[in-house]
């Protein structure tokens, strides 16, 4: 599914670049397969990224993908949690994740994990689907989904996403006053700039 996104220009590389997130070393949270986050390098100049993700499977495929994309030597992928990462406080000028909020095992703590990761200055982005977005919305996203076998595992991922109020319960258990979370019509999103 994300390939097919990135191949019809629909991945979040523009939601990234627009939040500010343009410099630096980042480090993405649940990159699959890596196409966002290689998107974005491909986006900017000059950064690197890390990528974390729970499936070692994955962990090989984003590196494949980063290999083919001529872009292994901006870009590293290793298997962790976020609510275990396995970095420095102040590693990264960025953290973000697209589409896997909703599949974290412990949502605070690896918000606590990525903040603390931030260096001063840095910017966190988290974007997901949201639960409670329109039957119309949903239904369309179900139709567009290819390929077709995916369309379960998509319904699974809808139903398991947060609504922005829980998402801000969310950002306030974790303590993070100076993260805002917004909506749109099919997703929410967590951003917020350390101090």
């Amino acid at each position: 599914m994300q390939r097919r996104l990135r191949d019809k220009g629909w991945i979040e590389t523009e939601a990234l670049i627009s939040s500010g997130i343009t410099r630096g070393t980042a480090l993405e949270i649940g990159p699959g397969p890596g196409y966002l986050g290689l998107e974005w390098l491909k986006s900017t100049q000059g950064t690197t990224l890390k990528g974390v993700d729970i499936s070692a499977e994955m962990v090989a495929l984003a590196r494949r993908n980063a290999a083919d994309g001529k872009l292994s030597a901006r870009a590293d992928y290793i298997q962790s949690t976020g609510a275990d990462l396995p970095f420095p406080d102040g590693s990264f000028d960025a953290v973000f994740s697209a589409s896997s909020l909703h599949e974290w095992s412990d949502p605070r703590a690896t918000l606590l994990h990525a903040w603390r990761v931030l260096r001063t200055g840095g910017r966190l982005l988290v974007l997901d689907f949201r639960r409670d977005m329109s039957p119309l919305v949903k239904w369309g996203l179900w139709l567009v989904a290819r390929p077709k076998s995916i369309r379960p595992g998509l319904v699974t991922s809808l139903n398991a996403a947060y609504t922005p109020g829980e998402a801000r319960a969310l950002v306030d258990e974790a303590g993070l006053s100076s993260c805002r979370v917004g909506a749109g019509p099919a997703g929410l999103r967590v951003i917020g700039i350390k101090g």
